[in-house]
C-alpha cells in the first residue's frame, strides 16, 4: 500500500490546472488533503487500477496521463476480504469495465461474472480554485461540478478539466437485483469499509433494487447534501428506520452533527421523522422513477366566466323549443320533444 504525500498531488493539480493553481489554492488543497487523512475510513484491501492495458500506481498516475482516453480498464482486489469489516459488502475480486458503461464483476476464487452498469460517483474531493475565484460578487471564472455522477469516462474527464482532486471515489455497480458499492480510498489506493460494518446488525440492512439504488445515487450526486447527510440517507434507504443515536453509532463523531444532518434530509423531504418512536425513515418514493406521465394542469374558473356560463345555459334553456313541431319548452323540461310530439312518436 503506497500513499501520495499532498506535495506529489499539489504537482498533479499543478500539471492539470496551469496558472490556476495559485499559492492560495496550494495551501486549500494541502488543509483538503490533511482534514481527510485525519478522519479516513478503516481500509480493508489495498487495489490496484488498469486502464486500456497500462496498470497504474494509482488514480492520479492514471489522471495525470492526459493522452490516455477511457476505453476499458480494471479494478482488482489484492486480497478480497474476508474479514467482518466486509460486512455489507458485495464480495468481488475483480470488475472490468467497459466502454460503454457497463462492467463484469468476477467475484472470488473464479466463477462465472455477473454484468453489471458501471458509474463513479466523486465522494471526497477537491476543485481547484484560485484566489478570489469564491469571493462574493466575482465572477467565477473557475471550474464548478455539474455532477459527482457520471461513467467512468465522465469521472475522468471531469477531474482532469476542473481539475478535481479526489481523495475518494465509489464505484457503483447496478447488477439485476441490487447496487454494490465499492469505496476507493484514492490516496492510499484501499477499498474501504463500508461504515456500517462492525456497528450495525447485518439483519439490519434490507436490500433494495437497483433502480431505486440507481435514483438515490443520481440524487446524491447532484452535490446540495452534505457528505454526512448523504452518507445518513443512503443507511437510512437501506434499513426499515434508524434513530440518531443509531446513525451516531455508525458514523461517530458529535450527536448534533447528526442530528443536523437528519434535519436537512427531513426539510428536503428524503425522511419522515416518528417523533413517538424517534425513528427516522427514507422516503423511498422519492428515488424510483416516475412510471405515469404528469397530468395537465387545470387552470382554474375565473368567477366571471362561471357567471357567464350560467347566463348562456339559462338563455338557451329559455329558447329551446321541440325539433318537430317548434313549439317552445318549458325551461325545466328535460325531454327533447314536447309531450304532443313525444305521444305521436311512441314516447309519450
Amino acid at each position: 500500500m503506497s500513499t501520495i504525500s499532498s506535495v506529489e498531488l499539489g504537482e498533479l493539480a499543478r500539471k492539470l490546472a496551469g496558472d490556476r493553481f495559485d499559492d492560495y489554492a496550494a495551501g486549500s488543497l494541502a488543509r483538503a488533503y490533511d482534514e481527510y487523512v485525519g478522519r479516513r475510513r478503516r481500509a480493508i484491501a489495498p487495489v490496484s487500477i488498469r486502464m486500456n492495458g497500462t496498470e497504474y500506481p494509482s488514480i492520479y498516475a492514471l489522471l495525470a496521463d492526459r493522452e490516455a482516453e477511457f476505453t476499458g480498464g480494471e479494478l482488482r482486489l489484492a486480497t478480497p476480504p474476508t474479514s467482518p469489516e466486509a460486512e455489507f459488502l458485495t464480495p468481488v475480486e475483480r470488475v472490468v469495465f467497459a466502454a460503454d458503461g457497463s462492467a463484469e464483476v468476477h467475484p472470488p476464487g473464479g466463477g462465472a461474472p455477473q454484468r453489471a452498469i458501471a458509474r463513479l460517483l466523486l465522494r471526497e474531493h477537491y476543485v481547484v480554485r484560485p484566489k478570489g475565484d469564491d469571493a462574493p460578487g466575482a465572477s467565477r471564472s473557475g471550474f464548478r461540478l455539474p455532477s459527482r455522477f457520471g461513467t467512468l469516462a465522465e469521472g475522468i474527464a471531469t477531474c482532469r478539466s476542473g481539475p478535481v482532486i479526489p481523495f475518494e471515489v465509489a464505484f457503483l455497480l447496478y447488477l439485476g437485483e441490487e447496487r454494490a458499492r465499492l469505496e476507493v480510498d484514492a490516496v492510499h489506493m484501499t477499498l474501504l469499509a463500508d461504515p456500517r460494518a462492525g456497528r450495525l446488525a447485518a439483519s439490519r440492512r434490507v436490500s433494495r433494487p437497483s433502480r431505486l439504488a440507481w435514483g438515490l445515487d443520481r440524487k446524491i450526486g447532484r452535490g446540495h447534501l452534505s457528505l454526512l447527510a448523504a452518507r445518513c440517507l443512503e443507511v437510512l434507504v437501506e434499513s426499515n428506520g434508524l434513530t440518531a443515536i443509531d446513525l451516531v453509532h455508525v458514523f461517530g463523531g458529535v450527536r448534533e452533527l447528526v442530528d443536523s444532518a437528519l434535519q436537512a434530509l427531513v426539510q428536503q423531504r428524503y425522511v419522515t421523522f416518528d417523533g413517538r418512536t424517534g425513528i427516522y425513515r427514507a422516503r423511498l418514493d422519492g428515488f424510483l422513477p416516475r412510471t405515469e406521465a404528469p397530468r395537465e394542469a387545470v387552470a382554474p374558473v375565473r368567477p366571471e366566466l362561471r357567471t357567464s356560463v350560467q347566463e348562456l345555459i339559462a338563455a338557451a334553456d329559455a329558447r329551446s323549443a321541440c325539433p318537430l313541431c317548434g313549439k317552445p319548452l318549458p325551461a325545466d323540461r328535460t325531454t327533447l320533444l314536447c309531450d304532443d310530439c313525444a305521444a305521436k312518436v311512441g314516447l309519450g
